[in-house]
């Protein structure tokens, strides 16, 4: 497994400071923020972030986040995404990470689950015709897609070569995810994993900003990331904090923080 820094670790710094930070700190792997990459391209071309990540010999691994509309909006989400997975491609970038929507209160089970899987053939499509893939994201105490069992439901159902999940480990402890739902997760369909701990709160007031670099909070982050290790899993754990506390501090300072606490949660691991 390799070691990937998302841009939100470093929220107030901007792209360039992303790249420059992560390399020196020693991660081979960059999601791209999608605000920092829209200030990025205001300024400059697809072509030189695409030769500044080479330059410091980062992967783009994931360009985040997105929206994925099932229920409203479709033709538009439709065009974000296509537009996303132009410059995505362009960058030498495979994955854009999804966030689901909701059904409306007065849809039935049934049909929620049959237009969902249905959209997310058709985005799944978009995208795909730029050689990139989505990675739905489960979220914690979400009503329609809390944890891997749903997000795979959807993907079941698109049927589609394009379309996965991915695994945020506070996202997956906040809504009660299980080692053993997790083993059961096809390791073909787990596109990337988001690696973070949090403070030692009830689950139902955990928030973004509770989060804590990887090892020093509650979530059982050895049985987790083992489990997917087993498995055969070999793509990269990405840090994504959202901490004011870190962000106060300078890059790569945040940056080699988050790498030594992802490397010591990953030689603990069976």
């Amino acid at each position: 497994m390799k070691p990937c820094l998302n841009g939100a670790t470093t929220m107030p710094y901007p792209l360039e400071e992303d790249i420059r930070c992560a390399s020196k700190a020693g991660f081979k792997g960059i999601e791209i923020w999608t605000a920092k990459l829209r200030a990025f391209l205001e300024r400059n071309t697809t072509a030189a972030l695409r030769a500044m990540l080479e330059d410091h010999n980062l992967t783009p691994v994931a360009l985040c986040p997105y929206s994925i509309r099932f229920f409203s909006g479709e033709e538009e989400c439709a065009e974000e995404l296509r537009e996303a997975a132009r410059i995505a491609s362009e960058i030498g970038c495979d994955l854009l990470l999804v966030c689901p929507d909701a059904p409306p209160p007065d849809m039935d089970e049934h049909s929620a689950w049959k237009i969902a899987g249905s959209r997310a053939r058709e985005y799944a499509e978009v995208v795909s015709e730029h050689g990139v893939r989505l990675a739905i994201e489960p979220l914690g105490g979400h009503p329609f897609v809390p944890g891997p069992k749903e997000a795979l439901r959807i993907v079941e159902r698109a049927d589609h070569e394009a379309i996965g999940i991915m695994m945020d480990t506070f996202h997956y402890y906040k809504s009660g995810v299980t080692v053993e739902e997790i083993e059961g997760i096809p390791i073909e369909k787990l596109f990337l994993i988001h690696v973070n701990d949090c403070e030692d709160l009830p689950k139902e007031e955990l928030q973004d900003g509770h989060r804590l670099y990887p090892g020093l909070g509650v979530i059982p982050l050895r049985e987790m990331l083992s489990a997917v290790k087993r498995k055969g899993y070999d793509g990269f754990l990405s840090v994504e904090v959202f901490r004011q506390e870190y962000w106060d501090r300078p890059p790569l300072q945040i940056c080699r923080e988050a790498k030594k606490h992802l490397d010591e949660v990953m030689e603990s691991l069976a």
